[in-house]
């Protein structure tokens, strides 16, 4: 049994232990026909061109653990940012763990999307946003969707900010030998609200794992959402991560993606401007080596004038890795006076690796600034002749160089301890300093 009808019989049990009579299991049926209509994503699709999802077919993935683990924080604290104090929602094999978590309802909702889906007071949020923003088309969304049960539920009402930063984490222990997740996320940041939050999937042996995690984000009017995913997993993790974001007039969303680890990584990372005087912000660092792969493929959608939006990927490949950059931003008739930057910058260490990068651009609006830009190439040969003239050698004074390329995207993160963090990680993987793990 391939993977694809191993998930269509799962279904079946799945329905078992959910409310058939609730709404949004009407949705969950829908999607399920999607996904067995059309099946994984295949190369035959422009959009996963650069991008092959075959290998992950032929491996019997459980869809669902059997039976639930415990972890001591003391094990895992390290996967943590616990420098400062944060809410945590942390998932084990995909089931909540109320022993390492901090959850509160103390003026926001830092909870449980198994709750938000099942509990009364809950309902009228849920049918206002629930699936309202990710996509009915795409095959992995549907089957995430099909499946949706666990995950964070994150709700901010109007002119509150949490007291502290929240962290999202997902473990897995490696007791299956081949586990599939598929969490769903739903951040719901009210007018003139704020949240700080850092994603992260990690898995703790090398047995395989893949993760098809859906995440949707609605920012109302003049609110302010700095979301952070780090990726740094081991080299037997695949992780498929879709998310969705919704804009409403003068609010601020920012998303920093980390890729630095893992087998296969898909990035797509969807902005829908639906207001006026917004800004979206996609800034990403990707450091690869062996034969991982990362793929980002990113979109925002310019509707209505006066709006602007900034992206910056920079990518360090070396020994067989491959990236894939493809980012699209489109720009409606109406959209006047939007203002669209766009950068993916790649320096390639080794002649085995490979990137493949394409900037789109579909302008439909004539009074708008909007650049792309996308550069591939090796070290600068000057300034390293400069460092080394200077007494570095030349492995420290290489390792120097790519660290300034790609730290210079930390800027806009506004949590210093993550920066700090993201700062040694880069470090790390470079050689520019040893002696820290994460």
């Amino acid at each position: 049994m391939d993977l694809k009808d191993k998930l269509l019989s799962s279904f079946i049990a799945f329905e078992n232990n959910v409310d058939l009579d609730h709404p949004v299991h009407e949705v969950r049926s829908e999607a399920i026909k999607n996904f067995e209509e059309k099946g994984f994503p295949s190369k035959k699709e422009e959009a996963w061109k650069y991008t092959s999802l075959n290998g992950i077919q032929k491996v019997d993935f459980s869809i669902f653990p059997k039976k639930e683990n415990t972890l001591e924080y003391k094990d895992i604290k390290k996967y943590f940012l616990h420098e400062i104090d944060t809410y945590k929602i942390v998932f084990i094999d995909g089931v909540y763990s109320s022993y390492l978590s901090e959850t509160t309802h103390d003026g926001v909702d830092v909870c449980l999307m198994s709750a938000a889906l099942t509990k009364p007071q809950y309902k009228q949020v849920i049918d206002v946003y629930f699936n309202k923003v990710a996509s009915k088309d795409e095959s992995l969304t549907t089957l995430n969707t099909a499946f949706s049960k666990e995950g964070a539920y994150i709700y901010i009402p109007k002119n509150k900010v949490p007291k502290k930063p929240i962290q999202i984490v997902h473990l897995a222990t490696g007791n299956e030998a081949a586990l599939m997740l598929q969490p769903r996320n739903l951040v719901i940041v009210e007018e003139n609200a704020e949240v700080q939050i850092i994603e992260r999937h990690q898995s703790l042996t090398g047995n395989e794992v893949l993760t098809n995690s859906v995440t949707e984000i609605f920012a109302a009017k003049d609110a302010n959402v700095d979301y952070y995913k780090v990726q740094n997993d081991e080299n037997t993790a695949s992780l498929i991560d879709n998310t969705y974001i919704s804009q409403k007039d003068k609010s601020v969303v920012r998303v920093h993606t980390f890729s630095f680890g893992g087998k296969l990584t898909r990035n797509n990372l969807n902005f829908y401007q639906n207001g006026e005087y917004m800004d979206s912000v996609l800034k990403g660092v990707t450091i690869l080596g062996e034969k991982q792969h990362v793929d980002h493929h990113t979109l925002v959608h310019h509707a209505q004038p006066n709006c602007e939006s900034h992206q910056d990927y920079k990518g360090i490949f070396g020994e067989k890795s491959t990236g894939v950059f493809n980012g699209k931003i489109i720009v409606d008739k109406i959209a006047q006076k939007t203002n669209a930057f766009q950068q993916n910058n790649n320096i390639l260490i080794s002649d085995k690796a490979t990137i493949n990068t394409k900037p789109q651009l579909e302008i439909f609006a004539d009074d708008v600034k909007c650049s792309h830009g996308c550069t591939i190439g090796q070290l600068d040969e000057d300034a390293l002749f400069y460092l080394q003239s200077r007494g570095i050698p030349k492995k420290e004074a290489t390792a120097l160089l790519m660290y300034a390329f790609a730290n210079n995207v930390l800027e806009s993160v506004r949590i210093p301890e993550l920066k700090t963090r993201i700062n040694k990680i880069i470090a790390n993987k470079l050689g520019v300093r040893v002696g820290f793990e994460l």
